[in-house]
């Protein structure tokens, strides 16, 4: 009896960790993903996408369940994505609602930042509110930038785009950037939160703690969509906290 007790809890054993495996080897490569029930209660999908997903053909992308899509263009006071004319060009040739997003660097000044983006973007016409992206690269998340000053620096560059483009900015963020530099300073420009792990808790909900008022949530980066082939396999997916309504109140189809 002993035997046949141990012989069951050992295969017990095996095929936990066999499905354990597999749940992960699914996650990993993009099949599972963590947060994808609760982000199937949000109707408005989108992606944002750089150089590192290659060739992007729009026209397949677009016919994905998705409904917008942001474009890097830019990064710190000199760089251009390469790929950022072109694919805003043709990704405006679809049904997407576009937009473009800056990478914010703590290296340069804020105004220098928002000049390059604008004069970046402004060519393109009928994009959605402008982005900018705060998180750590290099040593930053080790070495965290002076909060005081990214404040100012970043107050900089927000002011002169919103002037340059009559938009409210949204602002990107992972938890760890938010933390930091955007809880409690930033709070009149949409949130857009990077949690790839859970389902970001709203402000109002008093019950789980208050947290954020998002108008934006990435919850993967490990999307897995046809239509591109670059060095980047995946392509982050994203949702927007509203209806259908809402979204095109938001994108400025119509009036609130």
């Amino acid at each position: 009896m002993k035997k046949r007790l141990r012989t069951v809890a050992i295969t017990a054993a095996l095929l936990i960790m066999a499905l354990g495996s597999g749940f992960i080897f699914a996650v990993y490569h993009g099949y599972v993903h963590i947060n994808g029930p609760a982000a199937a209660r949000y109707p408005v999908r989108g992606v944002d996408v750089s150089h590192y997903q290659g060739d992007i053909d729009w026209q397949v992308l677009a016919g994905q369940q998705i409904r917008f899509a942001y474009i890097k263009a830019t990064e710190g006071s000199s760089y251009t994505d390469e790929l950022f004319a072109v694919n805003c060009q043709k990704a405006l040739e679809t049904d997407l609602d576009v937009g473009a997003y800056h990478f914010f660097s703590f290296d340069s000044p804020g105004t220098a930042q928002a000049e390059h983006f604008i004069n970046t973007v402004k060519p393109f016409k009928n994009l959605m509110a402008p982005v900018v992206d705060v998180e750590f690269y290099g040593d930053k998340k080790e070495n965290p930038p002076d909060p005081g000053q990214v404040e100012t620096e970043l107050n900089n560059y927000l002011e002169k785009v919103e002037l340059a483009f009559g938009q409210t900015p949204v602002i990107y963020a992972t938890r760890e950037a938010w933390e930091l530099y955007i809880r409690g300073k930033f709070d009149a420009y949409p949130l857009w939160i990077r949690d790839i792990w859970k389902e970001p808790k709203l402000k109002s909900d008093t019950e789980k703690g208050r947290e954020y008022d998002w108008t934006f949530w990435q919850y993967t980066n490990r999307g897995r969509l046809e239509g591109f082939s670059g060095e980047e396999a995946f392509m982050d997916l994203n949702v927007f906290y509203g209806t259908w309504e809402e979204w095109l109140s938001f994108t400025g189809r119509i009036e609130n």
